[in-house]
């Protein structure tokens, strides 16, 4: 069965960006927080909740349907699956994404887009997050 990420206890989260260093090492050989397909942002302020901004695996996925080039696919349970050979970096996938989750490699200028491989929710020392069945 295909699993989805899903944000479960965001409450616990203290703001360690295991998860997003997780992602950015594991999917593109970076240890930089900006290659990574997961953002975790406080709410406003030093002293307040955080907020995982991450893919919620759109069965219609609109980042898809604005793609030219079909680098974006549907994925099977929810999501896509990128051809970055097939990618010309127009962008258009950016504001279409309805959650905001995609961001562009500014260096490759490609997106950085979610594979719903649970990697972060691995890392996570406070199980924020997980992958669920669809």
């Amino acid at each position: 069965m295909p699993k989805i990420l899903k944000v479960k206890n965001i409450n616990k989260c203290i703001g360690c960006f295991e998860c997003m260093i997780g992602c950015a090492s594991l999917n593109f050989h970076s240890h930089t927080l900006t290659k990574s397909a997961i953002r975790v942002k406080t709410k406003g302020g030093l002293q307040s909740k955080f907020a995982a901004v991450i893919c919620v695996g759109c069965t219609e996925p609109a980042c898809a349907e604005a793609c030219p080039t079909e680098a974006l696919v549907p994925r099977q349970g929810g999501g896509v699956v990128f051809d970055g050979k097939k990618c010309i970096g127009c962008e258009r996938c950016v504001p279409a994404c309805i959650v905001g989750a995609i961001a562009m490699d500014k260096q490759l200028r490609k997106p950085i887009i979610c594979k719903q491989c649970g990697a972060c929710a691995q890392l996570c020392p406070h199980e924020c997050l997980a992958m669920e069945e669809v």
